[in-house]
Order: structure tokens, then sequence, then C-alpha cells
């Protein structure tokens, strides 16, 4: 991070964290000047500290427990996907791990091998409390309809192992990070892939994306009427402001052309 940071020009890091942080960077400090956006997430704290100071500062977004959903049918095979679940469950015990698939058979085989799995993790309390508490398998009765569960939950991460992965991309509405096929499994795109890793959870998928440099820019409108332009149109934008009861704006048009 610090040869990041240096490589971008950053002046000023502070090493400080928790709800404490959120409100330094919010409001300021002796030390510490107030900034314009606070990104990243953390623990419930931080993330309840950052919708108490949003509209003082802009958020990228309140990040909640990490989450996983595989997609899967009868050609993925049961102990990956059981593997993969268990990789989001020993985050948190407030992880999600669900699978939805229109297969019985793979979701009984699945059950078996989370219980075979899990009985080796160094962190075998805490995914036990997640799967306990926010673990799931949905057994539908098509592929289509299991598509349609997906896009419901609206997941942090997506995993598709079904035989045709890339056909059902275009159905895939809501999810923060997609993860196409077997060897596409979900901590590749923590440490290695690229993607980013703070991504929407809590079903917010449906109306935000994950962080991005889309977020570090702002965007301003810039206009230029000419004269001519400005005259042609006088009379439509006048016309406009007086169906609104705004006699100020129309004139402040008219006061343009005034002989």
């Amino acid at each position: 991070v610090l040869v990041a940071a240096n490589e971008l020009g950053v002046k000023e890091i502070y090493k400080i964290g928790g709800a404490q942080a959120i409100a330094a960077l919010a409001y300021g400090t002796e030390t510490i000047r107030p900034v314009d956006k606070i990104f990243g997430p953390g623990n419930i704290y931080v993330a309840l500290a950052k919708r108490e100071v949003f509209g003082q500062v802009a958020i990228d977004m309140i990040a909640g427990p990490s989450e996983i959903v595989v997609l899967a049918d009868e050609t993925a095979k049961a102990n990956e996907i059981a593997a993969d679940l268990l990789s989001q469950a020993e985050h948190d015990e407030r992880a999600s791990a669900i699978l939805v698939t229109p297969s019985m058979k793979l979701a009984l085989a699945v059950a078996r091998e989370v219980e075979k799995q899990l009985e080796t993790l160094p962190r075998k309390a805490i995914a036990s409390a997640s799967l306990e508490n926010y673990g799931a398998i949905y057994v539908t009765e098509t592929l289509a309809e299991a598509v349609e569960v997906v896009n419901e939950l609206a997941p942090e991460h997506l995993e598709v192992m079904t035989a045709e992965p890339m056909q059902l991309l275009g159905q895939i509405r809501h999810a923060g990070a997609i993860f196409l096929g077997r060897f596409s499994s979900e901590p590749v795109g923590d440490y290695f892939a690229g993607p980013n890793h703070v991504l929407p959870t809590n079903g917010t998928a449906r109306f935000s994306s994950g962080l991005s440099v889309d977020e570090f820019v702002k965007k301003s409108s810039i206009i230029f009427y000419s004269e001519p332009t400005l005259k042609q149109n006088a009379e439509k934008i006048a016309a406009f402001a007086r169906l609104e009861g705004l006699e100020a704006h129309a004139r402040a048009v008219e006061e343009r052309f005034k002989k």
C-alpha cells in the first residue's frame, strides 16, 4: 500500500483505524484535515460510523459481512462447492454462504462435504456459526428458476458452476462480482485476478457496484450558448419557466435581448 501511495504521489498517510478514524476523516482533528470522501470496508463499527457521517462527507458504500452464492447444476463438483462456501463462512459469524441448484443430488452431496471439510478448518467455530446463522441451500425446479433466485439475492460474490457458465452470464442482473466456471474460485478474485475486493453486500448489488476508479471521479456539466443559439431558443426557455411559475427564470433569459 505504501509503495502504491508513493507511486501515486500521495503525501499524507495516517496510521489510524476504527470508528474514530472515520470521525477524524469526516470532521478533522488538530493533525488531520477533513476529507471529501471516505472509502473502504471495515467492521460493523466502521460501517455504522460511515453511515453516521454520510452527508458531511461522501462514502463509497456501507459494506457488510462477506457473502457468497454458488449457482450450480448437476455437473458441478460437491467438494469444490463446499470448499468455496467455507472460504466465505470462515470470515465472520455474520457471513453468508448459499448454494442455489436445481439438483437435489448435488445439494445433498454438498451438505455432506461441508460437514466433512468443516471438521479440519482452523476457524471451525466461526465458520460453523456462520453456516448455522446464514448458510442455506436452495433447491429449485429448473436452472432458470435458480437464476431468478440469484438475482433476488443480489450477492456480493456469485460463482456460476454450471456446464455452460458463459451462457448464463447475460441473465445475471445483480451481483457484485461474478466468477465463471469451476476454476474461478472466489479467492482468485480476492488475491490475484485483479477486481476490487470492496463489493456491495446485503442485496445492495441491485443498485450499486463494486469500488472502482469511478468512485474517485466526479462530473460537472458544462454549458456554453452563443448569442444566436440563445436568441433562437429564448422564447421556448421562458415558456418552460413560466409553466413552472418561475418568472425570474424567464426574465433572466429575456433580459439579454431587451432593446
